[in-house]
This record gives C-alpha cells, sequence and structure tokens, in this order.
C-alpha cells in the first residue's frame, strides 16, 4: 500500500455526560485494527485551572489505554459545535515495510514511521506549564522543545511539512502587541537558521479560549527520488509569507511575516496528499469584509478548490467566529455533497473581520 492508503483522519464526538465519561467513550470509539498516530481533542473548559485538570485526565487515560504505543496527544481550548467534546484520529495501518516507534521527550509523547521511501515524525501538545507567561516567551519554550525532538530524531526544521499553532485569544494583545504577530515574530526567529528553499510548511494559527501557545507538527524525510514534498500557491491569493507591511499587526520593532504555504503536497510515486492550510475569505492579501458568512464560506471554498484541482477532500476542520453560525455553515457545507469526516469548532481567527477559516486534508 501507498501512503494515502496508510493513512486515515476520523472524527468522533460525544455529548451529555460528564467530561470524564465523555473521553472514555470517544476512546472507545478508536478503529482498533489502526495504529493511532495523534489525537486531538476540542472541548470548552471554563478556566486555564480546569483546562490542567482535563489535559491530565485526558493523558492519563491515553496512556492507561495504549502503555508503550501512546500516540502524540493535543487538548485544545476550543468549543465544539454540535457536541461537548470532539476526538479527531490520524491512524495508520502499517505493512510488512514499516517500523513504527513510539517515542517520549520530556513527557511528550511523538510517534515516528519508517519505511523504504520515507521517515516521518507525529508529534504535537508542544506547550508550557506555565500559561500566565506572555505568548511571545511561551513561544520561545515551545519552539525550543520542537527544536531538541527534531534534532534528536534526525529531521531537519525544514523537514515539518505541517504545523498546526493553537493561540490563546489570538487577536487580543499583550500591552500593545498583538498575541499572533508576536507569534509570528517567534516562528520566524525559529525558521529564520534553515533554507526554506522547498517551501514552508502548510499550517493553521487560530485561536482558542485558553491554554496558551500548543503547537502539533507532521514532519518528513524522503528517501526516494519519487517521493518529495512541493508547496502549492493560490493565485487568487498572495502567499501569506509575502504580506505586506499593510496587513501585519504591532508587535515591538519586530513586524514579520506569517511564515506558511497555502497548502502542501507529499507526492508519492502516483499518490498524492495535500495538506490544506488554514483558509479564509482572503483575495490577494486583502479580506472580503461586509459580505456576510455565505459569501465568505464560498470563497474560502473556492480557495480550496484552486489549492487541491482534482483531489479529493477526505477531511475538514471549519471554525467560526461565533457559534451563532453553526447551523448556516453547517447547511451550507452540505450542499457540496463532500461526505467526509467534518468537525466544527468556534474559534478567533486571525482577522478581526474573519467569520469562518477552513482547514483539510485532499488525496489524489
Amino acid at each position: 500500500m501507498n501512503y494515502c492508503q496508510k493513512i486515515h483522519y476520523n472524527i468522533f464526538q460525544a455529548d451529555q455526560a460528564d467530561f470524564d465519561k465523555l473521553v472514555d467513550r470517544l476512546l472507545d470509539c478508536i478503529p482498533q485494527n489502526e495504529i493511532v498516530l495523534r489525537l486531538v481533542f476540542f472541548g470548552k473548559p471554563l478556566s486555564n485551572a480546569q483546562y490542567l485538570e482535563r489535559r491530565l485526565l485526558i493523558r492519563k487515560k491515553v496512556r492507561y489505554r495504549y502503555q508503550h504505543s501512546e500516540p502524540a496527544l493535543t487538548y485544545v481550548a476550543q468549543p465544539p459545535l454540535g457536541a461537548a467534546l470532539i476526538m479527531e484520529v490520524h491512524s495508520y495501518i502499517p505493512d510488512g515495510s514499516d517500523c513504527i516507534a513510539f517515542r517520549h521527550y520530556e513527557g511528550t509523547p511523538y510517534v515516528m514511521v519508517e519505511n523504504d521511501k520515507m521517515k516521518c515524525l507525529y508529534a504535537g501538545g508542544f506547550q508550557e506549564d506555565i500559561l500566565m507567561f506572555g505568548i511571545q516567551q511561551q513561544a520561545a519554550g515551545v519552539f525550543a522543545r520542537l527544536g531538541d525532538v527534531l534534532r534528536k530524531e534526525g529531521f531537519p526544521i525544514s523537514s515539518i511539512v505541517r504545523q498546526w499553532n493553537y493561540i490563546e485569544r489570538i487577536t487580543d494583545c499583550d500591552g500593545a502587541d498583538q498575541r499572533y504577530q508576536m507569534f509570528n515574530n517567534a516562528r520566524s526567529e525559529f525558521y529564520k537558521p534553515v533554507d526554506w528553499s522547498n517551501g514552508y510548511p502548510a499550517a493553521t494559527g487560530i485561536g482558542a479560549d485558553l491554554g496558551g501557545l500548543v503547537v502539533d507538527v507532521d514532519a518528513v524525510v524522503f528517501k526516494q527520488e519519487d517521493c518529495y514534498a512541493t508547496p502549492i500557491d493560490n493565485k487568487l491569493q498572495i502567499a501569506a509569507h509575502a504580506y505586506s507591511e499593510k496587513v501585519l499587526e504591532k508587535a515591538g520593532v519586530q513586524k514579520t511575516t506569517p511564515k506558511f504555504e497555502r497548502a502542501k503536497r507529499l507526492t508519492t510515486g502516483n499518490n498524492s496528499l495535500i495538506y490544506i492550510s488554514g483558509t479564509a475569505a482572503i483575495r490577494g492579501e486583502e479580506t472580503l469584509v461586509g459580505v456576510g458568512l455565505e459569501r465568505q464560506l464560498r470563497i474560502t471554498m473556492e480557495n480550496i478548490a484552486e489549492l487541491i484541482g482534482d483531489a479529493a477532500i477526505k477531511f475538514l476542520r471549519v471554525y467560526l467566529k461565533d457559534r451563532s453560525y453553526y447551523e448556516e455553515a453547517k447547511f451550507l457545507l452540505e450542499t457540496y455533497h463532500l461526505n467526509v469526516p467534518i468537525s466544527y469548532m468556534c474559534a478567533d481567527v486571525c482577522r478581526e473581520e474573519l467569520l469562518i477559516e477552513i482547514e483539510g486534508i485532499a488525496m489524489k
């Protein structure tokens, strides 16, 4: 089997139960015949103290269940829409050529898959313990730990093909400096020593109610000439890393651009997987303002279609600025007849005027 046949993405949701029972119910849904690479839980804690308690509870349950096969694990404080708790599962069906290793770094689990074509790293939950620190300080610690894991396992920083960045109160300011812009500055500093001639990672920078800064990554080192990664541009949009000064927010003396590609394609022979970055109703570098949710959703889906071409969408995450948009967004997406797992979360998008952002996976 090729990589696209081996990797799977599923979404499960649960409602109307105590939190520990919700977690158990979701864990019971995981397919037993697949190797779990990553679990991402989306919930609505009421405070950072409760967030930490629930994160610990999830960790204990996952560790008890998986023992020496513990997947990468992340808990995101984004209120799920249509459920009390949502769990996303990235899983893998290995064949005889695959070697799978489950490891930890300072208590953070991650998974490595290696075969004759590639070596892959699935890591997440990189997060500081003290959530009251400023975002720039948290980001420095998070990227230091991520860098340590990459070096330990022989992955260059430029091998990151997909990055998820969850930022508490993303559009708020710490003093005079916007939190998302400070994160972008810290990311630029982490990426600075690296040759990115093959494009930056696909990425999402999205708000969370609580939890400080959390970062997840997929990284790949290829071994054969017919296996490689390529950045994908959208001719309808300016690349985020090429934004002009006028659309960047204030953060101290620095003002760096968001370092990500609109999408990234992993090619293995005749097959490809496309990581679709967080995508919104932006044309050029300007947001479509005042056009309403339906128009923003349609433009977002047009942008995604431009990125993936004739590849098929396999999975979507939808972030909505206000929970009141949930029913309308769900109805509108159903008109696309995608028949794929879709999750909906309430989260601040990186620009105040954006009502919706969508990310996902496509395959060909």
